[in-house]
């Protein structure tokens, strides 16, 4: 007989429910959240496992690799999905939701979730690390501006250099001032250093990539775009058409249609936040600072003309992802397209 789990993975201890193949409960354990244990429990049961479930989770790709390595059949599925379907459930508990899981792993009502490859996940993090201290960086520089506000003082927009000289320019008149000012400065300081630092650490995976430095040669596409595009997609050969990769992105527009109702919404925004962000400025730089005329520019200009900016810089962040995969599966150059008649390159 076949046997399925599904494991509720939590972040000290994981839930694991066994089925059969008529859907009755086989075995119900425990076991710590690491992939030593977790090889350990199945090793115990000794039953011949068909599929291992757990959700896509912050633990998931690590658990993942370390069951796969040890023969065990397990996969990740998607978040939302299982949500769904283990929503009817009246009682939320850990054993419940392996209990759930289990049944859906059975069934096959599920969609695999592709888990990255070790270098993928370890330059999203460095991509996670740096955008987390330059969103840490802006929020004490909003604290200053706020703290010399209640004082009727404003900073005004100086350069990222000029900020802390504006800042103790007007503090100067006011020990008070200059007392609550001067630590968090001293903070901006340090967070600006290491901001730097990771800065220099992406750089240098982008010159030593060279997946990274071919997709650099389209107009907007930058290191932090580049290497998040990069570790975003992993694999160009899991997506069957390049089109897929912007659906992937949540740069698609949503869609409700229910008999004679047929909505098509804003963008889902379903798909990783940081390589859509990134996508999206890269599209604004395309179309607002670089020099050189493209087909894709003149595209985008095109639909700003007709539709306003805003629309045009996802549909063109939406069209360099599909452009990026295909430069990718095919190695192949940016094509930048021929210039019309009459038209300054």
């Amino acid at each position: 007989m076949n046997y399925y789990a599904g494991l509720d993975v939590s972040l000290e201890e994981t839930a694991i429910c066994i089925v059969d193949e008529t859907g009755a409960i086989v075995r119900e354990l425990r076991a710590p959240s690491d992939p030593e244990s977790l090889i350990s429990a199945f090793n115990g049961v000794a039953l011949p496992m068909v599929r291992i479930g757990l959700e896509a989770c912050s633990q998931s790709a690590w658990l993942h690799q370390g069951m796969a390595r040890s023969g065990l059949p397990v996969l990740c599925i998607e978040t939302r999905q299982a949500k769904a379907a283990m929503g009817a459930m009246p009682n939320k508990t850990d054993r419940n939701d392996a209990r759930g899981l289990a049944q859906i792993i059975r069934t096959g009502w599920y969609r695999q979730v592709h888990v990255k490859s070790a270098p993928s996940r370890m330059s999203r993090s460095l991509l996670v690390a740096r955008r987390t201290v330059l969103c840490k960086v802006r929020d004490m520089e909003n604290a200053v501006r706020a703290v010399l506000r209640e004082s009727g003082l404003k900073v005004g927009a100086p350069g990222r250099k000029l900020f802390a000289t504006r800042v103790r320019e007007l503090a100067e008149t006011d020990p008070s001032l200059a007392d609550i000012t001067e630590p968090l400065l001293a903070i901006i300081a340090a967070m600006h250093c290491q901001l730097e630092r990771l800065t220099r650490r992406v750089l240098e995976a982008v010159r030593v990539e060279p997946i990274c430095r071919q997709l650099m040669t389209v107009p907007g596409v930058g290191p932090l775009t580049a290497l998040a595009f990069r570790a975003t997609v992993d694999r160009p050969e899991r997506f069957r058409r390049s089109r897929d990769v912007g659906a992937h992105l949540g740069l698609t527009p949503r869609r409700y249609q229910s008999g004679e109702t047929d909505v098509q919404g804003r963008v889902s925004r379903c798909g990783d936040e940081l390589a859509r962000t990134l996508l999206y400025e890269a599209a604004h730089t395309l179309l607002t600072r670089s020099k050189k005329w493209s087909a894709l520019k003149a595209w985008g200009m095109g639909i700003a003309k007709r539709r306003g900016m805003a629309k045009a810089r996802v549909a063109v962040a939406r069209k360099l992802a599909v452009i990026l995969h295909r430069m990718w599966s095919d190695q192949t150059e940016f094509r930048w397209g021929k210039v019309p008649a009459g038209q300054i390159a």
